[in-house]
């Protein structure tokens, strides 16, 4: 290709647009390890606790609840960030979708489970995407769905992943458009 057009070899790639590309023999991985840290340092939780859970357990997030109202800046400043972060973690993927819900009015207890997601940041920032090098290549895919699970207006959140080999390849997580009346529906 360099004799058809002007270009210049750099090497192999190693980062990319906040996502760090770690190359071998065995295969390739994917992560934002420094981006997660930056983060976290952002708003000022670089040195807080672990935990182990992005999403406390039966935790149901609503529009309206009793709590303290919030500057939606710095909210929505947060979730940006989880959203970016999100494009090598599928696993953060679901609580981020549901917290940016809640952008245009955030709570205080809003604001609370978008901290719990940061602690587990703060504990996972090594992880990311393997792609190991194989000779089988064989497409996975996985969906779920929460069955009503929104307290405000009754539509279930889909989420989906698919992986090709070891890593995966796409993931998403969204409100259904319509309420579904049974398990089946959503």
């Amino acid at each position: 290709m360099q004799s058809v057009f002007e270009m210049t070899d750099l090497g192999e790639m190693t980062f990319f647009l906040g996502l760090e590309v770690h190359q071998t023999s065995h295969g390739t991985f994917i992560c934002q390890e420094k981006y997660a840290n930056k983060v976290l340092k952002k708003f000022g939780m670089e040195n807080c606790s672990s935990i182990n859970t992005p999403l406390a357990q039966n935790e149901k997030l609503s529009k309206e609840d009793d709590s303290e109202k919030i500057d939606s800046r710095i909210y929505r400043s947060v979730i940006g960030c989880l959203l970016y972060l999100a494009a090598s973690r599928p696993d953060i993927m679901f609580i981020t979708s549901q917290l940016s819900r809640f952008m245009h009015n955030p709570s205080q207890r809003h604001f609370k489970a978008t901290k719990r997601v940061l602690r587990y940041v703060k504990g996972t920032s090594n992880l990311g995407i393997w792609f190991k090098a194989s000779q089988e290549v064989k497409l996975i895919g996985y969906t779920d769905s929460d069955w009503g699970g929104s307290v405000d207006d009754m539509k279930s959140t889909s989420r989906f992943m698919f992986s090709i080999g070891s890593g995966a390849v796409s993931w998403s997580s969204r409100k259904q458009e319509v309420v579904a009346q049974c398990t089946a529906e959503a």
